[in-house]
């Protein structure tokens, strides 16, 4: 019997900052911070790695970043659904016009 993994949770570039500066400016624990902003103390320390690396935390994504195919694939699974929308529409519009001209 397999278990499903729970989904991640994302947190807002806002919510990060605001846990960064508790983390630097109180005087509690970290482990206490985390668990009144209900994350892991891990994470915090994460996040400030990632603000020493790169001067900011990143946003809330979900996923991996994309690859360019599966990007492309994305764009046209896209093209392809406004596609066939247009062409229902258009079967309509003919079996409409053809009934006019009876």
């Amino acid at each position: 019997m397999t278990r499903k993994r729970k989904p991640y949770k994302t947190y807002t570039k806002e919510f990060k900052l605001e846990a960064l500066r508790l983390m630097e400016q109180s005087e509690r624990p970290n482990s206490e911070i985390a668990t009144e902003l209900g994350i892991r103390r891990n994470q915090l320390y994460k996040w400030k790695e990632q603000m020493k690396k790169t001067g900011d935390v990143a946003a809330a994504k979900k996923g991996r970043p994309k690859t360019e195919e599966q990007s492309e694939i994305t764009k046209l699974k896209q093209e392809l659904k406004r596609v066939k929308e247009e062409n229902e529409i258009l079967k309509k519009a003919a079996v409409f016009f053809a009934k006019e001209l009876d």
